[in-house]
């Protein structure tokens, strides 16, 4: 089983998420105890999508997301490097690309708003990865970025971090297709910016005006942004 590590080199972390694909939605509903489904909810209804819009949905995994963001009544494409997740997903009839995040095969300017959930910390540089999200998308156009962050309660914080430590790979060893993928989450997250320095590195990629609204304490957080006119 593949296992990436935290220099994230591409091929080696599609190699893993195409090990985890097979079960991926149902080991995320668990470890998440059931939150990804409002996580996801969430995602859309900060796009504020509208119908016959075009959207992207990078880093879409199995397309769950992808299908949640299409109740909208915009035209969802979803778009991952890994052949094995999106094939996980073929019963969710959306556009599916294959493709990289620092090198996505769109033209500039082509989408309305675009998205990525849980993805951008598993890109090797976020920094391209979030400057080729503002270019393929309209001057005016917009980004949520759905990314798990830092916990707003001091307490509930620390019992996060053991979670992440101990009880997190646990669970992933009795659901998962790949227990030490779920390794591999528990490290990134744990290496990952808070909302503060986040929004200032969007800010930095060809956005402006990011801000970003919590969700269950700031285990996750929605970073929210414009490209410039």
């Amino acid at each position: 089983m593949a296992k990436a590590n935290l220099e994230k080199h591409p091929d080696e972390v599609a190699r893993m998420f195409d090990d985890v694909g097979a079960k991926y939605d149902l080991t995320n509903a668990i470890l998440s105890l059931g939150q990804d489904r409002m996580w996801r909810r969430r995602t859309r209804e900060r796009l504020a999508l509208r119908p016959g819009e075009r959207v992207l949905d990078l880093a879409a995994g199995t397309a769950v997301s992808t299908v949640e963001l299409s109740k909208s009544g915009a035209w969802v494409v979803a778009c991952d490097f890994s052949q094995g997740m999106l094939a996980a997903g073929h019963d969710r009839h959306v556009p599916k690309v294959v493709g990289d995040g620092m090198r996505l095969p769109f033209r500039d300017g082509l989408f309305d708003a675009v998205t990525i959930s849980f993805g951008l910390r598993n890109l090797q540089d976020p920094q391209v990865g979030l400057r080729e999200l503002a270019r393929v998308t309209r001057p005016g156009g917009r980004l949520t970025v759905a990314e798990f962050s830092t916990p707003v309660v001091p307490v509930f914080g620390r019992l996060y971090k053991e979670y992440l430590m101990r009880g997190l790979p646990a669970v992933a060893r009795m659901v998962s297709s790949n227990p030490e993928a779920y390794e591999y989450l528990a490290d990134s997250i744990r290496a990952w910016p808070d909302q503060e320095e986040l929004a200032r590195l969007i800010n930095r990629s060809g956005w402006a005006d990011c801000g970003w609204q919590n969700l269950t304490l700031g285990i996750t957080a929605l970073h929210s942004a414009i490209k410039p006119e």
